[in-house]
């Protein structure tokens, strides 16, 4: 009758434990990531997409970084006094089960200094630190102005 007390205290212990380290693992996930190519050679780019929180609770990013770029910011575009103004955001906060448009005009990601040149339809992996330490990767497609 101990065994099987133990056995059963075994099995709960291991399912609580798998679940905490699922818990642990649940990331924001990039949707429809896609980076405008500038006209000409310019030093900056913008990044567009979604950002979704599956996670039970709140994700705060707190930064951001490429390969491919010097320097990767999460910016806001707003009208003030009838004038547009862009700003960056410290943090981004998702709620549960809510996620963060980057559009033009808006939120979004500033690029700078790209490494090298971008061709349409190539690939960028920008990969975004949250305030919990970990980290979550998206992939963004380019795209020529119009597409």
């Amino acid at each position: 009758m101990n065994i099987q007390r133990i056995r059963v205290g075994l099995a709960i212990a291991l399912m609580a434990a798998s679940s905490v380290a699922l818990a642990g693992e649940c990331r924001p996930q990039v949707r429809e990531g896609w980076v405008r190519m500038p006209p000409g050679s310019m030093p900056m780019m913008a990044g567009f997409g979604r950002i979704e929180n599956p996670c039970g609770t709140p994700v705060t990013i707190v930064g951001a970084s490429s390969p491919a770029f010097g320097d990767v910011s999460v910016h806001e575009t707003r009208i003030v006094d009838g004038v547009s103004r862009m700003r960056a955001m410290p943090e981004l906060r998702i709620a549960p089960g809510q996620s963060a448009t980057l559009k033009p005009g808006g939120l979004h990601l500033m690029l700078m200094q790209p490494h090298s040149a971008l061709q349409s339809g190539s690939k960028v992996a920008i990969q975004f630190k949250l305030k919990d330490g970990g980290t979550a990767l998206g992939e963004f497609v380019v795209r020529k102005a119009g597409e």
